[in-house]
């Protein structure tokens, strides 16, 4: 029972990671109706953002507080992140906006590819390791929970719950919403559209940093390879708690790394990916919106 219960803790840590990632997927889609195929790519600048703020921090003040080091590496991979998908946004997204579907998706794909090699060639294909930030272990009733979960779970509430606030109760929030519903109608109101799209594609990118820095804290090392796995994997938990439901994004990355970890501990783990994957399929074949997601009604 306790090798079950630690495995839920496991799950929990890396489910929230997962979360965060997808809240940004969920927000991209929910106000232009566009997969970011690229936002898994950002996450793993989130990344290498803070690998180099690290770095910086050890080499010119020696013996900094982790506290410390860990905010200012939280600090600066948001901003840097928020550049880049803003840029992208206004480079890659925005003339494409009213071209036909598969426009958009093909430039995703292709920004992407960008980023992924853009990181490759200037930091290199090695991973690169860095000690550990948070060392601390509990043990509760048998049970080893470490610091940096607690951090990862907590920090993954925090954000939830502040965005689900931005989005359901703020000036910004209602604006977004009605973008969401029809753009057209929302210009007319006086609600600049393109700010708008542009504020939400900053927020998903300060998420994805935030996830960025979480994952390089708690397993130690990036790649530049990390945008795809982990993105991919956010991707289908966005959908399958229900895309446009930021609690939906969240419950659904808890979901798949629940399942990863658990499966992980009592079957062969090179079939983690397929018991997610067919679990996504079983659901939305009962529930094709996803768990939390409303169907989607067509304008006529």
């Amino acid at each position: 029972m306790e090798y079950f219960i630690q495995q839920l803790v496991n799950g929990l840590t890396l489910g929230s990671i997962y979360g965060l990632i997808a809240i940004g997927y969920t927000m991209v889609y929910g106000i232009i109706g566009m997969i970011n195929f690229a936002h898994g790519d950002i996450f793993m600048l989130g990344g290498f953002a803070a690998l180099i703020v690290y770095l910086l921090l050890t080499t010119f003040f020696v013996g900094i507080p982790a506290a410390l080091a860990l905010l200012l590496m939280l600090i600066v991979a948001m901003l840097v992140t928020a550049l880049w998908n803003w840029r992208i946004e206004r480079v890659a997204y925005r003339p494409l906006r009213g071209s036909f579907r598969l426009a958009p998706l093909i430039t995703a794909i292709g920004m992407s590819i960008v980023l992924s090699n853009f990181i490759q060639v200037t930091q290199g294909p090695r991973n690169k390791p860095i000690p550990q930030l948070v060392s601390s272990v509990y043990e509760v009733f048998g049970i080893s929970i470490s610091l940096k979960q607690i951090i990862i779970v907590l920090v993954t509430a925090v954000l939830l719950t502040v965005f689900w606030y931005i989005v359901n109760k703020t000036a910004l929030g209602r604006a977004q919403r009605a973008t969401e519903q029809d753009r057209k109608m929302a210009a007319l109101l006086g609600i600049d559209v393109d700010r708008t799209i542009s504020i939400t594609f900053v927020m998903g990118a300060a998420l994805a940093a935030v996830a960025g820095t979480m994952y390089l804290m708690y397993y130690g090392v990036a790649v530049f390879t990390d945008g795809f796995v982990p993105g991919v994997k956010a991707f289908t938990a966005a959908v399958l708690g229900g895309i446009g439901s930021l609690p939906g994004a969240v419950l659904g990355g808890i979901l798949i790394g629940l399942i990863e970890s658990i499966w992980s501990a009592y079957f062969s783990i090179d079939y983690k990916d397929v018991a997610t994957f067919s679990i996504l399929a079983i659901v939305l074949i009962f529930k094709p919106s996803g768990i939390l997601g409303r169907p989607e009604v067509e304008k006529v």
